[in-house]
């Protein structure tokens, strides 16, 4: 993206055809990337929403081992994440409250004994939150096809500018 951007200010500053040409190039095949995973996104919301899971099933599981590594201090940061993001706490099983405990810091947005489990609000985010993922696609498309407006604009005009 650095690279990207880096081709529009340079192209434009050196008021060069062939990088302003290079950066739309550029945009183009990135906004066809983002719509295509955008539609691949919509279509799989399910297979997306049990891989979560299946993640934070993985991280809890290494979070409560009982032997003191990495990989659970690592496994416990992602779920310290997956807790404070969601609002949420656990797998939804309350057979292990004593881990919940630990694992879920009681603060005022996060309680380990009342909060929901984090299965559900994965489920939930994927399909009562889906217009607003939704909508913010549709404002970075917005953008991305005002930039890809701008640049051709830019490139039309130093064509056709006098050489000085």
């Amino acid at each position: 993206m650095m690279f990207v951007g880096f081709l529009g200010c340079y192209g434009a500053i050196q008021e060069s055809q062939c990088l302003l040409g290079t950066f739309f190039t550029c945009l183009v095949i990135l906004f066809a990337c983002e719509v295509a995973a955008g539609i691949w996104g919509f279509m799989n919301r399910e297979t997306i929403s049990k891989e979560l899971i299946n993640f934070y099933d993985s991280a809890y599981v290494k979070g409560v081992d009982p032997v003191d590594s990495p990989t659970k201090q690592a496994a416990v940061k992602v779920l310290q994440l997956f807790h404070s993001t969601l609002s949420c706490c656990g797998k939804g099983d309350d057979a292990d409250l004593f881990s919940r405990a630990t694992l879920c810091p009681i603060t005022p947005t996060v309680d380990p004994l009342t909060s929901s489990s984090c299965h559900l609000k994965l489920k939930d985010l994927f399909t009562e939150k889906q217009y607003v993922i939704g909508l913010a696609a549709l404002v970075i498309a917005v953008i991305m096809i005002f930039e890809m407006i701008f640049t051709m604009v830019l490139c039309c005009a130093i064509r056709n500018a006098p050489a000085y």
